[in-house]
């Protein structure tokens, strides 16, 4: 079975960072940049379930719903992942839009 909790744990540590930042901090862009993150992950999880369909964009669901969606959409994706690199390109991916965020 493959190990996804380096992920899950990428994941819930940004989470907890957006969680606990002021809203001027989510304001001036570490929001967006979760969501842009919680899409991603999304789409990269819909692809790998199923690569015929569509992918659906998640919302936008304000910036206090930022810290949920990169959670949701990253534990999505770990359940999914099939591949050690895989777990990997996405901590990665994580931990850069962390960087990003200022969190």
């Amino acid at each position: 079975m493959l190990d996804t909790t380096p992920l899950t744990r990428a994941v819930e540590h940004f989470a907890d960072r957006l969680r606990a930042a002021p809203q001027s901090r989510l304001q001036r862009g570490a929001a967006a940049e979760a969501l842009g993150l919680a899409r991603e992950l999304a789409l990269r999880a819909q692809r790998l379930e199923d690569p015929v369909r569509e992918p659906l964009e998640m919302p936008d669901a304000g910036m206090f719903a930022a810290a949920d969606q990169i959670t949701l959409a990253g534990n999505d994706l770990a359940v999914v992942l099939t591949s050690e690199d895989g777990v990997a390109e996405a901590v990665r991916v994580v931990e850069e839009a962390q960087k990003r965020a200022g969190v």
